[in-house]
């Protein structure tokens, strides 16, 4: 054996060791990629190698509620702005910004004493009209005067009583009375201000109850009547409310019906303005068969979803009933005790093999 041979054979002899040193690392690597390879590749049915991990549920019967959701306002019970009946100075304002006051509360005045002083000239001649009158009386009784006469003072004490009877009612308007129980707002004149009918002092806003004003579709408008239930959010918190009235007319130009509901408010937490979220039950199904939205897929002009069964995702076709947000009502193709796939949806197939991790 010459030195050329030798030196062939030793480097076929390291190349044979090498090989047998690195042919368990090739051989777990090629494994893992056959595996990998096997399980993303169908088989000859069209499902995968390797089952697919989902979640599930176990669909039973139950009621599904449908509502209508619009945007309305609270509005007070009732709101004025406060004015004067009168012209006249304003000597005096009784009331405090932002406080409580009762309904006939005095709330301003303005200057009523030249109506005083009439006031206090009239009444003093009522006793010589009143003697007057006495007098005549008992002369007419005797025939010593005529019916006329007497019928002349009666009628001028009488006029002397109307008179009165207006003076106070002019002092009546120089007092601003609360017309009914509620805050007040603001005011917006002085002592010793000029006031007339058109200035306003303040604004009186009664939020004990509160309303609701909102509007829905006029689909909606044969489902609202007074004493429909409402309910409406402020701030995340959800408060009840019954309607009291319907509008008339359906308004032409935005085609929905108006309508006002009414809330206790009975702290007076809610304050008027706000912008409310309102919910009306539209339609409630009892003992119905319910599945999320996202189990169910829109395939070619039909709607499918996958249940579970025997290791593997079957797929079924479903007649849709009543839909909401999240929920829709299944007609057929599906029935209480099947076990629905509901993640994964998009990966599935039929006759897929499916592991669930999930179950409720």
């Amino acid at each position: 054996m010459n030195k050329v041979t030798k030196i062939v054979l030793f480097i076929i002899i390291a190349c044979f060791l090498a090989g047998m040193a690195v042919y368990p690392t090739l051989k777990k690597k090629f494994k893992k990629e056959e595996e990998s390879r096997e399980a993303t590749l169908p088989d000859r049915f069209g499902s995968r190698a390797k089952p697919l991990n989902v979640n599930a549920r176990i669909l039973h019967t139950e009621s599904l509620t449908d509502y209508i959701r619009v945007t309305g306002s609270l509005i007070p019970d009732e709101e004025v702005d406060l004015t004067f009946e009168t012209t006249g100075k304003i000597v005096n304002i009784f009331f405090q910004e932002g406080s409580t006051v009762h309904k006939g509360e005095l709330l301003a005045k303005v200057n009523d004493k030249p109506l005083l002083a009439e006031l206090q000239k009239l009444k003093a001649q009522i006793p010589l009209a009143e003697d007057r009158v006495y007098r005549q009386k008992s002369l007419f009784d005797k025939d010593a005067v005529s019916k006329e006469t007497y019928e002349q003072v009666t009628t001028e004490l009488d006029k002397l009583h109307a008179d009165i009877d207006l003076v106070q009612s002019r002092i009546a308007q120089t007092e601003l009375r609360a017309p009914f129980d509620g805050i007040i707002g603001l005011r917006q004149v002085s002592e010793g201000a000029y006031a007339s009918p058109t200035t306003v002092v303040a604004s009186l806003t009664k939020i004990i109850p509160l309303k609701i004003e909102f509007a829905i579709p006029e689909r909606y408008a044969d489902m609202i009547h007074p004493n429909t239930r409402i309910e409406f959010q402020v701030d995340n918190d959800t408060y009840a409310a019954s309607v009291y009235a319907v509008n008339s007319r359906i308004e032409k130009d935005v085609l929905q019906l108006k309508a006002r509901a009414v809330y206790a408010n009975a702290h007076g937490r809610l304050k008027p303005g706000r912008s409310v979220s309102v919910k009306i039950k539209s339609a409630e199904l009892k003992n119905a068969i319910i599945v999320p939205n996202e189990s169910v897929i829109a395939e070619m002009g039909r709607d499918i979803a996958y249940v579970y069964s025997s290791g593997k995702a079957h797929l079924t076709e479903l007649t849709k009933g009543l839909r909401t947000e999240s929920s829709v009502q299944v007609l057929s193709g599906l029935k209480s005790g099947d076990t629905l796939i509901v993640s994964g949806i998009m990966q599935l197939r039929d006759e897929l093999p499916v592991t669930i991790d999930n179950i409720n």
